[in-house]
């Protein structure tokens, strides 16, 4: 038998800058143009985003730019699939965008995450900047590399992970969000505080007003601590082998919760629920006190984020479609918890701790 050695060692740096400021979207303009990675450049975005910064986004662009063009798709998570994928993907075909291309992502998590998929499979992968406009991209989906689309089965099963080239948070952009969805990104943000910073947990119980009222150094401060907390996450993990799988507290039973309510209840919503019970699951195994928990869910209550669902949950349900969740191993559920506020569990297999169904069930129930 002959043996060829086909060596792929090698280095790779994926490094990317996030910046966060205040009416910044003009000087998106002159640094694209000043630091281009690309020659066509295609804006995403939703129905909603559109009208709102798309449109202005293209006008600032089109001048600077060699080719710019703008595809909008309609807004909703239940829109997060491979039909738009696909659509995006024949659109960008159509108008000739090769390898010398980029993508422009602009609008919440969910253009993020489908733009980014695009980004990461066209013509073998190529470059996408994020702009995000809502709380939960700012802080979570627009920094980590995470993309991916939905299906019938699950939350973002079907993806890859493919970083970004730059990362511009207009927290003026944030201006024009209802509150309840800043209430939205306000999980993730929450989440953050438990995982990793007990002092970003304090600051959201002592300013959540504040927050809520627009204002600007306590609102960018929000955002430049969560997002670090991310980075520095990613930085150790990217792939998610191990330290990451913190960054998923609440989404194992969030995820589901959400997939099971036909994507009505909203991924906020549905994480704020998945914490409190994960936390439950946590205070039950004796890897949580009971105080930090509750501590947890005055907070949930107080930044206006449900701790339940209104009808029952089917654990049967609910445990086949957390089976699907990407933690899972050989059929076992697993998550990752919390030992106190700041701070997540490690075991001697990791951050990824194996679940008892019966637990689950005493839960859910």
């Amino acid at each position: 038998m002959k043996e060829i050695n086909v060596n792929l060692k090698r280095y790779l740096d994926n490094s990317y800058k996030i910046m966060i400021g205040n009416n910044i979207l003009d000087l998106i303009t002159d640094d694209l143009a000043a630091s281009t990675p690309a020659h066509s450049y295609a804006i995403i975005t939703d129905s909603n985003v559109e009208e709102l910064y798309g449109r202005k986004i293209y006008d600032l662009l089109k001048p600077v730019l060699p080719v710019v063009d703008m595809i909008s798709f309609p807004a909703g998570e239940e829109n997060k699939n491979r039909k738009y994928k696909e659509m995006i993907e024949d659109r960008l075909l159509a108008g000739s965008f090769g390898r010398d291309s980029a993508i422009i992502a602009v609008g919440g998590g969910v253009v993020g995450d489908l733009a980014g998929f695009v980004s990461a499979t066209y013509c073998r992968g190529i470059p996408h900047i994020q702009i995000p406009t809502s709380l939960v991209a700012c802080v979570d989906s627009s920094v980590g590399g995470k993309t991916a689309v939905d299906t019938q089965w699950g939350k973002n099963l079907i993806g890859a992970f493919h970083q970004p080239w730059k990362v511009y948070i207009d927290i003026s952009t944030l201006k024009t969000l209802s509150r309840k969805e800043m209430q939205e990104g306000m999980a993730e943000v929450i989440k953050y505080g438990v995982i990793s910073d007990p002092e970003l947990f304090l600051l959201i119980e002592n300013e959540i007003d504040s927050i809520y009222d627009f204002n600007e150094d306590i609102l960018t401060r929000t955002i430049e601590k969560s997002c670090s907390i991310k980075a520095a996450v990613v930085e150790k993990d990217e792939m998610e082998s191990d330290l990451r799988k913190i960054l998923n507290f609440g989404h194992t039973i969030g995820h589901a919760v959400e997939n099971l309510s036909s994507y009505n209840l909203s991924h906020g919503r549905a994480i704020s629920i998945g914490m409190v019970l994960e936390g439950k699951i946590a205070s039950l195994l004796g890897i949580w006190n009971d105080e930090d928990l509750e501590r947890l869910t005055r907070l949930i209550r107080k930044a206006g984020l449900p701790t339940t669902t209104t009808g029952k949950l089917d654990p049967e349900r609910m445990i086949n479609a957390m089976k699907l969740d990407k933690k899972s191993r050989k059929g076992s559920i697993e998550m990752a918890l919390p030992d106190s506020i700041g701070s997540m569990r490690k075991e001697s297999s990791g951050y990824g701790i194996k679940i008892e169904e019966n637990i689950i069930r005493q839960v859910l129930s």
